[in-house]
């Protein structure tokens, strides 16, 4: 039997590479093209660099460095996006990109979640029948 080659761990992406943004790009054209009239948009690979960043750290919009758009038009883009459902699709994307690579280990699965105290105590929902 053959012994499968150890997958070699990749860097952290914190900015989209040119070799993955031509998938990217042509994603957004066809999913959101660019208005004929009106204000031009920030530039999109800009915009996913900044959203990129902002979900690897989780600061704030308004905390986006310098080198980054403005962060209230980063953050309508990204809803936009959201909104034609372009994440989700462009995720279908990657997945089937990295598989076609041997990149994707359908072996295993897991799932992340996380449960806390509700803030305030929160709704505790209707009460249970002869509870009181």
């Amino acid at each position: 039997m053959a012994r499968k080659k150890k997958p070699v761990p990749q860097p952290t992406i914190w900015r989209i590479p040119d070799d993955l943004w031509g998938y990217v790009e042509a994603l957004i054209d066809l999913e959101d093209p660019a208005p004929s009239m009106g204000r031009p948009r920030i530039d999109p690979r800009a915009a996913l660099d900044a959203i990129l960043f902002r979900m690897r750290t989780g600061c704030q919009w308004n905390q986006l460095p310098e080198e980054f758009p403005d962060d209230s038009s980063v953050h309508r883009t990204m809803q936009r996006w959201q909104r034609v459902g372009l994440f989700e699709k462009l995720w279908a994307v990657l997945v089937e990109r990295c598989d076609e690579l041997g990149a994707v280990n359908w072996e295993w699965q897991s799932t992340d979640g996380s449960m806390g105290k509700a803030r305030f105590g929160g709704s505790c929902g209707p009460e249970p029948k002869g509870s009181r």
